[in-house]
C-alpha cells in the first residue's frame, strides 16, 4: 500500500509540472467525440477520449506488472 501511494504521489507531482504542456494535448476535442449543444444545455461524451486514455493505462499497467 505505501509503495503504491508513493507512486501516485509522484504521478501527480509529475502531472503538476508538466501541467502547461500537458493541457496542449488535443484529448477532449477529438473526432469521436460527441458535443451537443442546445440552448440551457450542453451535453459533452468523450468516446474516443475515454478510449485512448484506456489504452495507454491498460499497456502502462501491463509494462509495470509484467
Amino acid at each position: 500500500m505505501q509503495k503504491t501511494l508513493i507512486i501516485l504521489g509522484v504521478l501527480l507531482v509529475i502531472i503538476g509540472l508538466g501541467w502547461p504542456w500537458l493541457s496542449k494535448i488535443p484529448l477532449g476535442r477529438l473526432p469521436g467525440d460527441i458535443i451537443i449543444d442546445k440552448p440551457g444545455m450542453k451535453v459533452y461524451f468523450p468516446i474516443t477520449t475515454m478510449i485512448i486514455v484506456s489504452l495507454v493505462l491498460s499497456l502502462i499497467v501491463r509494462f509495470f506488472y509484467k
